[in-house]
């Protein structure tokens, strides 16, 4: 059995320079953000690992990240426990404007890496002084190999809904350029995945489109989908739940030979649920605006099981 797992880590920045004035803007843009904090929030991601290998017998082979900023914070994370320095790092950085990325974990045992790059996207700016622009995120995309097996992996973090969803077209923009290389890969009969925070729910219209190709023929599954229906969540807005984090993958991938898919979970252990009797369904957050919590992240992770015949 193998586990392909994505998480949101929320803001793992390494800590802050001490501010010269108390009012000063930090890099992070978080309040407080010192090496002891910074430390507990690598060991607290770490640990979610470590539960995640206690309840299902192993660690993923792969794991995806977003919310990360620089390669430093994850030299520092694979050097923990469970990780050991057993896991390579594909990262690059991006253009956004908060600095951070996404990123791929892998077991250095289990995975050979063939290749990698960035896919970035440029949009115009309209208005100079718009608040609403954003310098997006890269996909990060992973060429690798896994026991003869050639596996592509997308890693998505897409721009945020807010003020009346003014990115729902760039959201669009970016999964059609991201599916137009799948198709691609799809005819070349090679394994996809594609991972990521995109800020839509399974259900939403620039999912679900993604998964057909130009005759409407079905060419990716998101188990994610059923997940959703049966009020499975991986993080929070005010009341609503949302199933923003999602493992979409190639019907190679349900064949039966090799690697194939089992089933897909939202990991919401509650060891990692917050403390607050009224969110005990939701993470444990590090903070909750300016307010340091010490938790995880804002988001749970989420995983794919295969079998590995």
């Amino acid at each position: 059995m193998e586990l392909f797992s994505f998480y949101n880590v929320e803001n793992l920045f390494l800590p802050d320079p001490a501010p010269i004035h108390k009012l000063d803007p930090t890099k992070s843009g978080l309040r407080g953000w010192d090496d002891k904090r910074y430390r507990n929030k690598l060991l607290k991601i770490a640990h979610v690992f470590q539960l995640m290998k206690e309840e299902n017998g192993v660690l993923p082979f792969m794991i995806g990240l977003s919310e990360i900023s620089g390669r430093k914070v994850l030299e520092d994370l694979v050097e923990l426990q469970p990780f050991n320095s057993e896991y390579g790092i594909i990262h690059y950085n991006s253009m956004d404007e908060r600095n951070v990325d996404v990123a791929l974990l892998y077991d250095k045992n289990k995975v050979e890496v063939i290749d990698s790059e960035t896919i970035t996207f440029f949009f115009e700016i309209i208005d100079k002084n718009t608040e609403n622009y954003d310098t997006t995120r890269d996909v990060l995309y992973s060429k690798v190999k896994y026991k003869g097996e050639i596996i592509n992996v997308f890693i998505a973090h897409l721009p945020s809904k807010r003020e009346k969803d003014i990115n729902k077209p760039k959201r669009a923009f970016i999964l059609n350029e991201v599916r137009g290389r799948i198709l691609n890969i799809i005819n070349e009969k090679e394994h996809v995945i594609l991972c990521g925070d995109f800020n839509e729910n399974p259900d939403d219209e620039n999912i679900v489109k993604i998964l057909y190709d130009n005759a409407s023929e079905k060419v990716l599954e998101n188990p994610f989908q059923q997940l959703f229906s049966t009020r499975n969540y991986s993080t929070f807005h005010y009341k609503s739940g949302l199933l923003f984090d999602q493992i979409i993958l190639s019907k190679s991938l349900f064949d039966n030979v090799g690697l194939s898919f089992q089933e897909a979970e939202v990991f919401n252990s509650e060891k990692i649920r917050s403390r607050n009797r009224n969110f005990e369904e939701r993470p444990f957050r590090t903070y909750a605006g300016t307010r340091y919590l010490g938790g995880y992240s804002d988001h749970f992770p989420v995983f794919v099981k295969f079998s590995d015949l």
